[in-house]
């Protein structure tokens, strides 16, 4: 099941990187291709999240905004595993800044 839904992320990053490359001066947010770039910017950096089991490690939530500002919140099992996520997100094509409340949550 984890194999059908890591392919279901990755199409959707594919799909929505084509239309990130094709109107990447739209800045009209409720256009759809605007919706469209902010889910492909989310959906890169889940995939990678993803990729390097980050999200394994807690529940990390990922929203980004109109002008590629993206927003990471939820927890994560350790400050290695938040400073990673950060990283993912900073170093993700398009974003222009990331906002990080990830808090540190040990499972019991």
């Amino acid at each position: 099941m984890k194999k059908f839904a890591i392919a279901c992320v990755l199409l959707g990053t594919l799909l929505g990187s084509t239309a990130l490359v094709a109107q990447d001066s739209d800045t009209d947010r409720t256009h759809p291709v605007t919706f469209v770039r902010d889910s492909a910017i989310t959906s890169k950096i889940k995939t990678e999240l993803a990729a390097e089991h980050i999200t394994s490690m807690g529940r990390i939530h990922v929203d980004t905004d109109k002008d590629g500002v993206v927003w990471l919140s939820g927890s994560a099992r350790s400050q290695g595993a938040i400073d990673k996520a950060v990283s993912i997100a900073t170093n993700t094509e398009h974003v222009k800044s990331v906002h990080n409340s990830l808090t540190i949550k040990q499972d019991d």
